[in-house]
């Protein structure tokens, strides 16, 4: 007899509905998968065997074929257990319920308890567009299925107790949760807060631009200076995400493994993620034979935080040229191509020099005019253009870091950015525009109206620093940046000079 039940496979962020075919014919005991399974799909051979009997039912010793598909299309990793192993008792008939509307997804223990998948957000999307109304989840994944509207989510612990509901014996309550109320609910907490950074009140207003309008900054200064502790307090600063915002995020976290079971159902603070420099090339933009999202998407509507920018090898910070331009990172390979989002704030910090002491008021730098030269080098001219904003940060004096004065709280500064972001998203109501980092050139020339002594200013700046194009529209953007955080709709000179004075003094 056939049985049949529906799965799901992902390629890239997106899932692709796969079916389960299995056949029960007469031979000797064998139990084949066919339809390019990967080996953990295979060993789901086992699994599935031991599974069913220790569930209470019978494991039929006869020929046994299975069949996924479409079967030009890789299957990979163990959530095939689950629907084979109901497919294996369809067709065995000890389960007659009709599941042409189902999706079953989900690992099986040798006891037959249900374990967490991987990227059960993007295949629950997938059932509700194909038009399935029913999924079948991993109990420990149900608040993750959940976020998918208009879809019964069944939180299934046991095979055992899939079978029961199946056979109509004790049926499953259905998860019921409001996808805006697990997107919203609960307020996110901060390790670093901008109150814990002493001094430094023009590197502040910097990174509280940054924040507002999603641009990326470098930080350059002595070693200790609070260049670290800043970019750690950063996502405290920045707007909580919208459901949306927080739907992408959870999507590429679903796919990497990082969201259900001992990391949590839900994620509900912006990303921050601070690789280390010897984090290889495929590490940061993703990669691999069967590409997975990298650094930089896992950093999507978030932080990107890359210390030692320097340090970095010169092939993997090129690579982030075309990702900070467009947004997103597509990696090909023979099988085909895949395009995950990388649209994050990016900020890098830097010492001067090897030493870390070039142009440091209190200590020598032992540093040759060459070697900072080389060093400042690693860092090419179209990487340093992509940076909206470039600051030093000096070292800090014993006065301000002894003082009992109280710095301004996160919670202050995040008050104003969400402010300028709630301007920003009147402005681009209607469109696929989030933040002014966002804005091409020409909805710069539509949003970022100037007074005419701004457009002298820009005009003048542009021949003397010899603005790139890529540079002349990037300063528009901060300008427009500071100009909401001032909630003035026109730039005025001072918005233009202060995003100006955030260029590098020397174009590389």
């Amino acid at each position: 007899m056939l049985g049949k039940a529906r799965t799901c496979a992902i390629i890239g962020l997106e899932g692709a509905l796969v079916e389960v075919e299995v056949d029960i014919g007469q031979g000797l005991p064998t139990f084949t998968i066919v339809g390019l399974p990967d080996s953990a799909v295979n060993e789901a051979k086992e699994r599935v065997r031991i599974a069913i009997k220790n569930c209470g039912c019978v494991f039929p010793m006869k020929r046994i074929t299975v069949n996924l598909a479409p079967a030009d299309l890789r299957k990979e990793g163990p959530a095939y257990d689950l629907p084979i192993a109901v497919a294996v008792l369809i067709a065995s008939e000890q389960i007659t319920a009709d599941v042409t509307d189902c999706l079953f997804l989900g690992e099986l223990s040798l006891d037959g308890a249900v374990r967490h998948t991987s990227g059960i957000l993007p295949m629950v999307a997938i059932a509700k567009k194909e038009g399935i109304s029913t999924v079948f989840v991993p109990a420990t994944d149900a608040m993750e299925a959940a976020l998918i509207s208009d879809v019964r989510v069944f939180p299934v612990e046991h095979l055992a107790q899939l079978v029961a509901h199946l056979r109509g014996e004790r049926l499953i309550a259905p998860f019921i949760a409001s996808p805006e109320e697990l997107l919203l609910g609960g307020t996110p907490t901060y390790t670093v807060d901008m109150a814990d950074v002493r001094g430094q009140e023009h590197v502040k207003r910097a990174i509280e631009v940054a924040a507002s309008g999603a641009h990326n900054i470098l930080m350059s200064g002595p070693p200790g200076s609070g260049k670290t502790l800043i970019a750690r307090a950063a996502p405290s600063i920045l707007p909580p995400m919208a459901a949306g915002e927080a739907l992408e995020v959870m999507q590429i976290y679903s796919v990497s493994g990082m969201l259900g079971g001992d990391a949590g159902p839900l994620v509900r603070q912006r990303p921050f993620r601070s690789p280390h420099h010897t984090t290889s090339h495929a590490g940061l933009v993703g990669g691999g034979r069967w590409p997975r999202p990298g650094e930089i998407s896992l950093a999507h509507r978030g932080v990107l935080f890359l210390d030692e920018l320097p340090e970095f090898g010169q092939n993997v910070l090129e690579v982030l040229r075309q990702p900070l331009e467009d947004k997103f990172v597509t990696i090909s390979r023979a099988q085909g191509s895949v395009t995950f989002p990388a649209n994050f704030m990016l900020v890098g910090a830097m010492n001067p020099c090897p030493c870390g002491y070039y142009s440091d008021p209190s200590r020598e730098c032992v540093c040759s005019p060459a070697t900072i030269a080389r060093y400042q080098k690693r860092l090419s001219g179209p990487l340093m253009d992509r940076i909206d904003i470039h600051v030093e940060v000096p070292r800090v004096d014993y006065e301000k870091l002894a003082g009992r004065a109280e710095a301004e709280r996160s919670d202050d500064i995040r008050t104003r950015v969400m402010r300028a972001r709630d301007r920003q998203a009147a402005r681009f109501a209607g469109t696929t525009l989030i933040s002014n980092a966002d804005m091409g050139p020409s909805d710069i020339r539509k949003y970022c109206e100037m007074e005419p002594a701004a457009q002298n200013l820009l005009k003048a700046a542009s021949q003397q620093l010899q603005l790139s194009a890529r540079a002349f529209h990037r300063t528009l953007k901060l300008a427009r940046t500071i100009a909401d955080l001032a909630d003035i709709e026109t730039i005025a000179p001072a918005h233009l000079a202060e995003a100006i004075q955030y260029r590098p003094r020397v174009q590389v």
